[in-house]
Order: structure tokens, then sequence, then C-alpha cells
């Protein structure tokens, strides 16, 4: 009898509620990826070059101004997706968080997917931006995380 199993019914529950059964370290990481993903949507929303030059290292002073702006514009638009997905989490959080495997399998299908375009579509930066260490390492933890979400211990409710 193992002491544990994968709930696949925590992915998408048929009752959405303010209960988490899943192991907690995966609840408290899917907390602080919650405020990652806000703030990171707030430094592409309002920095000045939406963080394109001063942290991810795009070139933006080579290319001519039209270009610059398009890129810092794309950036602030791409922020807007981020805060929403970041303040879907603050709900799971907040009133729902039934769904932290769902959160963190759409944390899983993000970060990997941006993994994947940027081996099919390579971006020119100056140094190697912190978004494409952590398109390596978020993936890997998100799986890890969705499977701790998912994990449920028998001796619970």
């Amino acid at each position: 009898h193992p002491i544990f199993y994968l709930n696949m019914l925590l992915l998408l529950p048929a009752t959405i509620t303010n209960t988490y059964l899943g192991a907690p370290i995966a609840k408290y990481i899917f907390v602080a990826m919650a405020v990652l993903t806000v703030g990171r949507s707030l430094v592409h929303i309002f920095l000045p070059d939406g963080g394109a030059q001063t942290i991810a290292t795009f070139p933006l002073d080579r290319y001519p101004n039209e270009a610059s702006d398009t890129i810092i514009a794309m950036f602030a638009q791409w922020g807007l997706t981020q805060l929403m997905m970041g303040l879907f989490y603050v709900l799971v959080i907040w009133r729902y968080q039934s769904l932290i495997a769902l959160g963190w399998a759409l944390i899983l299908f993000e970060w990997t997917g941006r993994l994947l375009i940027g081996f099919y579509k390579p971006i020119e930066t100056i140094e190697t931006p912190p978004g494409a260490i952590g398109n390596v390492i978020v993936p890997i933890l998100a799986l890890v995380m969705l499977s701790l979400a998912l994990r449920v211990d028998k001796k619970q409710p």
C-alpha cells in the first residue's frame, strides 16, 4: 500500500474550493511563482525599456528607433499577459486553492513553450538574460511541483 498516490482529478476538480490537498511545498513555491509572475509583468509594463535592454540585454541601442520602440511595446504587451496570469495565480492562492495543480500545469506549459520557441526562434542578446536561465530551471521545477500538487497523502481527509 503506497502512502500517497497521484490524483489526476486534482488537476481539473469537479468542484472548485479553497481546499488544497497536495504537498505543502508545492503550495509555498506556487506563492513565490505568483509573486515572480506579477513582479516581472510590472517590470515589462512600467520600465521605460520594458526591461528589454536593462534586464534581458536586447541591444536596443543598435536598432533603429522604430524597431526599439516596437520591441519595448511588445514587452509591455507581454507584461500584460503575464499580469493576467499572475493575478489568476493570486486568485488561486487567495480563494481557489484546489486549482494549484492547474496553476502548476499552466506554469509548466508557459515556461516549456518559451524554452522550445527560443530554440526555434532565438533572440539576439548581449548577455544571457535571466529569462533564458529560468526557461531551463522553471520547467523542471514546475514538473516536480505539479507532481507534488497532484500527490495526495492517504492520511488526509
